[in-house]
């Protein structure tokens, strides 16, 4: 297979790609993400054998509005909407019961974690593309790619398309919150902390 780099904006080729059951690898607020439709179970399937990744391990949803929200949860608790309404675009994924109509291969439990990223590239694509389920562009157990050539060197020959969208910040990835109960649980410790979350929580709607 041959992987081409292409500018960020080359949002019809991907979505050529992505709609034939290919992947795309693209940037995103923290690194470089690679990625399937959420809904094709072959492609996300496909992820694992890119990145060589283990099976067990689920993959996050991007979504570009809020509104896709409902595509892929089976319910929205409130404390989830006002988290996304103060956080999102950002560095918030949050944990939500799974839309059963959501293949298996984005994650074997009876829940899913989504996020929107605030990234402008990673951005279009999901407006142009619906939800996505993507990870880290890079082999597993490698360091996640910030830049598209650090991407290529790792899936070269692995995926058909990556999205230039110049340096990525890095850093940590982002805070992972549990929705699904009556307070916030935090699954993985990122750059929002429980003391925001819970004052967002306690301000009136």
């Amino acid at each position: 297979m041959k992987t081409e780099i292409l500018p960020a904006d080359e949002i019809k080729s991907a979505l050529k790609i992505l709609q034939n059951g290919g992947l795309v690898a693209f940037p995103t607020d923290t690194v470089y993400g690679v990625g399937a439709l959420a809904f094709d179970h072959t492609a996300i399937e496909s992820i694992y054998t890119a990145k060589q990744r283990p099976i067990e391990k689920a993959i996050p949803i991007l979504i570009g509005d809020l509104k896709d929200l409902n595509q892929i949860a089976a319910s929205v608790p409130l404390m989830a909407l006002k988290l996304a309404g103060r956080f999102w675009p950002g560095a918030l994924t949050c944990v939500l019961p799974k839309k059963e109509t959501l293949p298996n291969a984005v994650s074997a439990t009876q829940t899913v974690a989504v996020r929107i990223p605030n990234h402008p590239a990673a951005l279009n694509l999901l407006r142009a593309t619906g939800p996505m389920a993507v990870t880290s562009a890079n082999l597993s157990g490698q360091s996640s790619p910030t830049t598209a050539q650090e991407a290529f060197a790792q899936l070269n020959g692995r995926i058909p398309l990556i999205l230039d969208g110049g340096e990525t910040p890095g850093g940590i990835p982002s805070t992972l919150v549990d929705c699904t109960g009556q307070e916030p649980v935090i699954l993985r410790e990122g750059p929002i902390h429980l003391a925001e979350l819970l004052a967002c929580l306690k301000a009136p709607v």
